[in-house]
């Protein structure tokens, strides 16, 4: 079986909370993207063991450590008796790039495993599986515009149709990792409903949609910056660094 894992933007994206975890509350708008996608394919295999490989961008790893595609695997064998399996993933979304394409690898595996070996389990049953992957895993199991609070995990559905814009997205071959875009960013509560401002005209988000990841990013790469303004520059109507970075996207 074959699929296709998409990106997803971040639109405003608010730290306001350092918990006592060690993680972070955050508020943010996430809108699946479907013109960017990685190529997933699964098939059964005899056994009950896992292969995995990859090709296109290279997926960074420590020796030992299983891709989110395997740990989603073996989540499901730990309370189902399936088969073993070959996945093969052809990664087209950049990595550290802010657009999710781990966590929807993640949550396409564990929609592709339910299917495959027909587990009847319910999208709520799969994102309780996917929220132990990763905080942006759970999205991609409904791929649906959300208002996500928390540490990102809890979601509330919300209407938001960008069907009739065009949304671009550059990566400027920057990896950003999450403990960098974390080290400088300002904690602070928030006085922005996003759910209440994403509802406004389009030309409003400029001036009252921001990501606090810019802050604490653009000084140490103004490159991204760079790419931000050149979107307006060109024409959109909202521009944005996605997540902590460092892909910018722009609403034409």
């Amino acid at each position: 079986m074959i699929v296709f894992p998409n990106a997803k933007i971040n639109i405003g994206l608010n730290v306001v909370e350092k918990r006592v975890d060690g993680f972070h509350n955050i508020e943010s708008i996430f809108y699946p993207v479907n013109q960017l996608t990685d190529v997933l394919e699964i098939i059964k295999q005899d056994g009950d063991s896992i292969k995995f490989s990859s090709s296109g961008f290279d997926i960074p790893r420590k020796e030992g450590e299983l891709n989110l595609c395997e740990q989603a695997y073996h989540l499901i064998k730990n309370d189902f008796d399936i088969s073993g399996v070959q996945i093969h993933l052809h990664k087209v979304i950049p990595i550290g790039a802010g657009l999710g394409g781990g966590s929807a690898d993640a949550a396409f595996t564990l929609k592709v495993l339910n299917e495959l070996f027909e587990l009847d389990l319910t999208d709520q049953k799969l994102i309780e599986y996917a929220q132990k992957l990763g905080s942006d895993c759970a999205f991609f199991i409904k791929n649906k515009p959300i208002y996500a609070y928390h540490k990102g995990d809890d979601f509330e559905e919300i209407e938001l149709d960008l069907s009739g814009y065009q949304i671009n997205i550059e990566y400027p071959n920057i990896h950003i990792s999450t403990a960098e875009a974390y080290r400088g960013v300002m904690v602070k509560s928030s006085n922005q409903n996003l759910k209440e401002l994403i509802s406004e005209p389009i030309e409003s988000w400029k001036e009252n949609l921001k990501n606090d990841f810019e802050l604490s990013v653009f000084p140490n790469h103004p490159n991204i910056e760079k790419l931000k303004a050149k979107m307006y520059h060109d024409g959109a109507k909202y521009a944005s660094m996605t997540g902590s970075g460092s892909a910018v996207f722009g609403i034409f």
